[in-house]
């Protein structure tokens, strides 16, 4: 596989989990990242990592639901590293337990929406523009196995706003294709995390693994690789897809 050699790679939310292996990654195959979070710690601790494995990285804070601050991002990284060639729009969280529609408060939807659908628009919103210019670029996107079938214990909102970035991941591929920019998107399933670590309990984590093809849950690193591959030259002519790393739970 070609490598990211001196690509500047930005990952929302990789203070933690799935976006802090995804940086890691990207690093090893050459990238100089871009840690992205609001716990100055955690970030650190990643770029930590990075650097002691011989990588590049930096770390840059930002409130992902606040163009302004998205900017003020933008901006930083492109004084330090340069304009951004990699995008990874991976922050997010599920700030609602699943429930009834009929439960759920406006409060907690609007939540869910910000912090996953609205805050992909606004990050890709600042950074498409340069790529665009550029005439090159790619975006990766964050979805989720809840938007990709239903089920009356889905925390509903979230189902929602990971949908609704599958729509907006086609529709960027189809405006930003003819000028050289690619845009695709990856549905996790089950993902063993650091936190779901904690939280499932091994005899859940067994059975939730029992209703896999593959019979394990997946790992950050099993996302990690996709999207090293959807960001390498490999994919050059990948655009508009909706890759399921779900271990065969998912098949559309």
């Amino acid at each position: 596989m070609s490598t990211l050699e001196d690509k500047v790679a930005l990952v929302t939310g990789s203070s933690h989990g799935i976006g802090a292996a995804v940086a890691a990654l990207f690093a090893e195959h050459g990238a100089r990242v871009v840690v992205h979070g609001r716990d100055a710690a955690a970030m650190s601790a990643v770029t930590a990592r990075i650097e002691q494995a011989g990588g590049r990285a930096i770390a840059v804070a930002a409130d992902v639901t606040s163009f302004a601050e998205v900017e003020a991002m933008r901006r930083t990284i492109e004084d330090q590293l340069g304009p951004v060639d990699v995008l990874v729009a991976s922050a997010g969280g599920n700030p609602v337990p699943p429930g009834p529609v009929e439960q759920i408060s406006e409060e907690g939807w609007r939540a869910s929406v910000d912090a996953n659908l609205t805050a992909t628009f606004l990050t890709v919103k600042s950074f498409l523009p340069g790529m665009k210019e550029r005439k090159a670029g790619t975006i990766i996107t964050m979805s989720s196995a809840a938007a990709r079938r239903p089920d009356a214990r889905s925390p509903v909102p979230y189902a929602a706003a990971k949908a609704g970035i599958q729509i907006l991941t086609q529709d960027l591929a189809a405006q930003a294709g003819p000028f050289g920019v690619r845009v695709n998107c990856l549905a996790p399933e089950t993902i063993l995390t650091e936190r779901n670590q904690q939280q499932i309990p091994e005899a859940v984590q067994q059975q939730l693994a029992g209703l896999h093809p593959l019979r394990r849950l997946g790992t950050p690193q099993d996302v990690a690789r996709a999207a090293v591959y959807l960001a390498s030259d490999e994919a050059a002519w990948i655009t508009g897809v909706i890759l399921d790393v779900a271990g065969g739970a998912v098949m559309v």
